[in-house]
């Protein structure tokens, strides 16, 4: 789980009155991409009905993607990057209509960089049961109403299957890379045990092999927040006015999750027990610096993303085991055939580096052995989004060989 757009993944620092200005305006019930609104860069793949893992159809899904660079003829320059959390399709590029924002991983793909357009064919799929044009529970449903709270129990290796009927649909025969961080390097796990002939190489990046107890506790209370939040009416406010959506429930479940995304040191240093003003917190009505901070981002994250589509995407990440029906985790990541690299954040305390170490040790093709490949940052389980450079150098030695 991370912030995954550039204006958020920024090392945290004071809200300005200007940014508070900015999210005065009443937010509209949800944020969800909808069929209407500018397409932008987005080209959307038809992958037919989709049965669950855990029961239930849901016909004529949708999966909303982008692509950067050329296929060649042979079909086998193809690199699929999967996104995290509350992230999209938008992997590179600017902020133009249809996309408010620039491209999350900009410094990383591109030519001549890490992931080079110039020589490969990078595909960027939103993930089934976000809301940022791929089907979800913003989607219409077949009785003409929103799926809301209605939407399938959704697995990460529903993500994967939906993603490789995109590859089918797009003619790639075989993936030269998959990458992906933090819950889309779940599904790059995913990936290896489910189609381990599809993909010569893997990335994972921040990601564990299995939800633990206590990440899908993280989970469960975000879940509850926006359940709670009186607005949210059973997952049906999607006819509600500006303002009269589940906001206050999305928010709060916002900055719980943030408050693991980033380090204790990075806040500590950047906010200490500063003022947001002159009036004092200290029972005179004032604001920590902090809150202010917590605040502003998760009032934001309400006007870009869908409580129902939240709670979804969160549940997927809890579902995570890699060993689920496969004799456990060994087993399964024993049955990774394509070449690896594991990657691990030293300050992560969301996926800690004990995660990626199991990864490392039982993969057979991992580059670096026995060991996860560790990045030092002070900027916790964001540093994949935020340390271009030391991310793209680790990228490069996989990609290289």
């Amino acid at each position: 789980m991370d912030w995954q757009i550039p204006e958020d993944t920024v090392p945290s620092d004071f809200i300005t009155d200007a940014q508070i200005r900015s999210i005065l305006g009443k937010p509209p019930a949800t944020g969800a991409w909808r069929d209407g609104d500018p397409v932008g860069r987005r080209q959307f793949a038809h992958i037919g009905d989709i049965t669950f893992e855990a029961g239930g159809t849901v016909p004529d899904a949708r999966i909303a993607f982008e692509t950067f660079g050329t296929l060649n003829g042979a079909a086998d320059n193809a690199v699929l990057v999967a996104h995290a959390l509350t992230g999209d399709s938008h992997l590179a590029g600017p902020a133009e209509p249809g996309h408010p924002t620039a491209g999350w991983w900009g410094g990383i793909v591109g030519p001549g960089l890490a992931i080079d357009t110039d020589r490969f064919f990078v595909v960027a799929p939103n993930m089934l049961g976000s809301c940022q044009g791929s089907t979800g529970p913003a989607s219409i449903a077949p009785d003409g109403e929103e799926w809301g709270s209605r939407f399938p129990f959704t697995s990460i290796r529903d993500q994967v299957t939906a993603q490789e009927r995109v590859m089918r649909q797009l003619g790639i025969r075989r993936w030269a890379a998959i990458v992906g961080g933090s819950m889309g390097g779940m599904q790059v796990l995913e990936w290896g045990a489910m189609f381990p002939a599809l993909s010569e190489k893997l990335a994972m990046i921040a990601a564990p092999p299995i939800s633990s107890a206590d990440q899908i506790a993280l989970n469960s209370v975000q879940i509850e927040a926006i359940r709670a939040d009186p607005l949210f009416h059973d997952g049906s406010y999607y006819n509600a006015t500006d303002g009269e959506g589940p906001h206050s429930g999305l928010a709060l479940a916002r900055r719980m999750a943030l408050l693991n995304y980033r380090s204790p040191t990075e806040l500590n240093d950047r906010f200490e027990r500063s003022w947001q003003s002159g009036i004092s917190p200290l029972g005179r009505g004032g604001r920590f610096a902090v809150e202010s901070y917590l605040d502003f981002h998760g009032n934001k994250f309400t006007r870009r993303f869908d409580a129902n589509a939240y709670i979804t995407l969160v549940e997927a990440m809890s579902s995570h085991d890699v060993g689920r029906g496969r004799g456990g985790v060994v087993e399964a990541l024993r049955t990774v055939s394509a070449v690896s690299l594991v990657i691990g954040i030293d300050s992560d305390r969301l996926f800690p580096v004990e995660d990626q170490q199991v990864i490392a040790r039982h993969i057979p093709g991992n580059i670096d052995g026995d060991d996860a490949t560790v990045i030092s940052s002070r900027f916790g389980h964001d540093g994949f989004l935020i340390e271009d450079e030391l991310v793209s150098r680790e990228l490069r030695r996989l990609l290289a060989l």
